[in-house]
């Protein structure tokens, strides 16, 4: 069993999916989605006085991006921004309260933030989200707590990002571990 922690805005746990998926296939392997909310930042926008520090975010931040863009074309993504990074605490919550396969929910998640948009934090649109993936979930009202819950134990667990992958005992943080994580699963 791998455990894979993710959040719904981050660039790199929805680039991870696919990649996550076929090791899984490729080992036979389950996977134990987990949510971990993770601290997203806009690029900032240039300023008339800028110092070397802002400077150095902002072209990092928007390094970073064009290279996520590159990596999502690559897997025949096409990966837009939203103009507000926005939170999913409320989407990543009703994860962790999902019983069963949480797949489903996880890709329709990644679809609404990535693809059209949508505000993950709206109890509307996490209801519609949940029942179009066939995942049953009593109260969502609960889910805030249950990710705040699910979050405490994580850190605890020495989680520091996502998407972050944990096997053998191990933490890897970042896709780019899953040829190691590969490698640690096919001898285990």
């Amino acid at each position: 069993m791998l455990t894979v922690y993710i959040d719904f805005k981050s660039a790199q746990s929805y680039l991870a999916l696919k990649p996550t998926l076929a090791l899984a296939e490729r080992l036979g392997i389950g996977l134990n989605w987990q949510p971990f909310r993770t601290v997203e930042r806009d690029v900032p926008k240039l300023g008339d006085d800028e110092t070397v520090g802002e400077r150095h975010r902002r072209v990092r931040a928007a390094s970073q991006r064009a290279l996520a863009i590159k990596y999502a074309a690559h897997q025949g993504l096409d990966l837009v921004y939203p103009n507000d990074v926005g939170a999913s605490d409320l989407a990543l919550g009703a994860l962790s309260l999902i019983e069963g396969d949480r797949l489903a929910f996880i890709k329709a998640a990644f679809e609404a933030y990535w693809v059209r948009h949508e505000d993950l934090e709206d109890p509307e649109i996490v209801s519609r989200l949940l029942a179009s993936s066939g995942a049953k979930l009593k109260d969502l009202s609960a889910a805030r707590d249950a990710l705040s819950n699910a979050q405490a134990i994580a850190e605890e667990a020495g989680i520091v990002g996502a998407p972050a992958y944990v096997i053998a005992e191990q933490i890897f943080v970042g896709r780019e571990h899953l040829p190691w994580i590969e490698e640690l699963a096919a001898s285990a």
